[in-house]
């Protein structure tokens, strides 16, 4: 932690007016703009109060706050999504995608032809519940922590590479969920190929993962979907997709066993739970490697970029 009086750094310097005044402003139109599109909640006032703690505490901490607004970007956006529906702007695809899937991923049981979600949903295991409760539980957790080891190695340079990569993809996902909104194979089971808009979010299959744990995390986590008619592209697909990507860069060995043993098993999860077809799936794979080719085709070469960005995050 940076210490008072040292370096080229003052303490005092920690707060500048204009830092301060840019907090302020920043932390109040944030929890305006809350209150007015999707109400107030209380996480929102903590979320402000954690990054003004970091943002002053030490220059370490303001560093490491900064590069982490990046996901705290992330999850406002997807948190705003509640306010503008994508069944809103477009037909929500519920017969169509299910149609297609089951004619290009069909397993015949017994001449009756069932889509991949339908087969597992007949044969259920609980290891494979188990199993696919703890990979799902993987797809924000890992790449978070796989972010805070490139920062906290001194590997900013990766860190800032790999955070703009997940907000790029994601921010990629968002534009197909208004463009071609979808409904998810649970939705099918639980309501047929009607539209019901204010439709909740549901735990799918994941249930048996909280019924077997007497535990509600599923409960909880999709209680707060934003929209239950985002399914395609798959952006749990996708997330850990660039984690091993930039694992693989990094040459972090046998962890990157790990990485794409949880990739694989995102993957089955999302067909197994009932969240996701493999058509979502095999969306969110394509999502995630053409926003992984721009950004590294495009935004890492620009002299602009690394020079107003990359450089000025780099430095201490």
């Amino acid at each position: 932690m940076d210490q008072p009086g040292k370096g080229d750094k003052s303490y005092a310097g920690l707060f500048a007016k204009k830092d301060i005044l840019l907090t302020v402003i920043i932390s109040l139109s944030y929890l305006l703009i809350s209150k007015i599109l999707i109400g107030y909640k209380p996480e929102q006032l903590v979320l402000v109060l954690i990054f003004n703690a970091l943002f002053y505490l030490s220059f370490s901490t303001r560093k490491f706050i900064s590069g982490f607004s990046v996901f705290i970007i992330f999850w406002i956006i997807f948190d705003y999504m509640k306010a503008f529906p994508n069944y809103l702007y477009n037909t929500v695809h519920i017969e169509s995608l299910y149609n297609a899937e089951k004619n290009l991923f069909g397993i015949q049981v017994s001449g009756q032809q069932l889509t991949p979600n339908e087969f597992w949903q007949r044969n259920t295991r609980t290891w494979l519940d188990l199993l696919s409760g703890f990979f799902y539980l993987c797809w924000v957790p890992v790449p978070l922590f796989f972010a805070a080891y490139l920062f906290f190695s001194k590997r900013r340079q990766q860190f800032i590479y790999f955070a703009l990569t997940f907000l790029f993809v994601n921010l990629l996902g968002f534009v197909g969920y208004y463009v071609y909104p979808a409904a998810p194979p649970w939705y099918v089971q639980l309501y047929g190929f009607q539209f019901q808009s204010h439709t909740p979010g549901n735990t799918a299959g994941l249930h048996r993962f909280d019924d077997f744990f007497h535990a509600g995390i599923f409960q909880a986590l999709y209680a707060k979907s934003s929209n239950v008619f985002a399914a395609m592209p798959s952006l749990h697909s996708a997330y850990n997709m660039i984690v091993l990507y930039y694992g693989i860069k990094n040459r972090m060995g046998i962890i990157n066993v790990f990485f794409a043993a949880v990739v694989v098993g995102i993957w089955f999860a999302a067909v197994y739970s009932g969240h996701h077809y493999v058509l979502d799936v095999l969306g969110g794979i394509v999502c995630a490697v053409i926003g992984m080719f721009v950004f590294q085709k495009w935004v890492v070469p620009n002299r602009w970029f690394q020079r107003v960005v990359v450089e000025k995050f780099v430095r201490d």
